[in-house]
């Protein structure tokens, strides 16, 4: 009878060791599997959850709204409150703001995109604007904004025709042209559509 027990004792911490290693194994590899996720991958998952989110820029300026599409190194988001669209590049985003069920949701596995816009760079997209002679508004890293129509886009730069926002680029009303490095581009501002 006295055995009995002991032996019951001892198979209840064995089993009790048993679960704390399993947990510990279980809680190391959700670690290691957190720590193969891409930045990427968690906004492929609040662009298709179309998350109300708040990306910083430089000089903690906040950009607030939902993110509708992912390029290969842009995130375009429909800006509160007047939702205009604003591409941003990746480099511009020094954080991104969210409720706490979002930011656990964004780590849920999702299948890899094999959507062609997702490979779409940067340059693409500013190259199909100039194609389109959309009006557009730049904000730079130190917040300044150009309102103009993209004339080129090179590889890694664009030529900007400045103008007053809202107005048709025409010859005599473009007051400025300039070069402007893609690196220095904190949001491309969209017109209301």
């Amino acid at each position: 009878m006295h055995w009995d027990g002991l032996f019951e004792d001892l198979e209840g911490q064995l089993a009790s060791e048993w679960e704390a290693e399993r947990a510990a194994l279980d809680a190391e590899s959700e670690r290691l599997r957190i720590s193969r996720i891409e930045l990427r991958a968690r906004l492929r998952a609040l662009a298709i959850a179309s998350a109300d989110v708040a990306l910083e820029l430089p000089g903690g300026r906040l950009l607030t709204g939902q993110i509708v599409e992912l390029g290969a190194d842009w995130v375009a988001v429909n800006a509160h409150p007047h939702l205009r669209e604003s591409l941003v590049p990746l480099h511009a985003v020094r954080s991104i703001r969210m409720d706490h069920g979002m930011l656990l949701a964004s780590l849920e596995p999702t299948l890899p995109s094999s959507e062609l816009r997702e490979r779409m760079s940067l340059g693409f997209v500013l190259r199909d604007l100039a194609r389109r002679r959309v009006p557009v508004t730049i904000e730079d890293l130190d917040a300044s904004r150009r309102h103009g129509t993209i004339d080129r886009a090179g590889a890694d730069h664009l030529d900007l025709a400045v103008h007053d926002a809202g107005a048709p680029r025409r010859a005599q009303d473009v007051r400025a042209h300039v070069m402007i490095a893609f690196s220095s581009i904190a949001r491309v501002e969209l017109p209301q559509s």
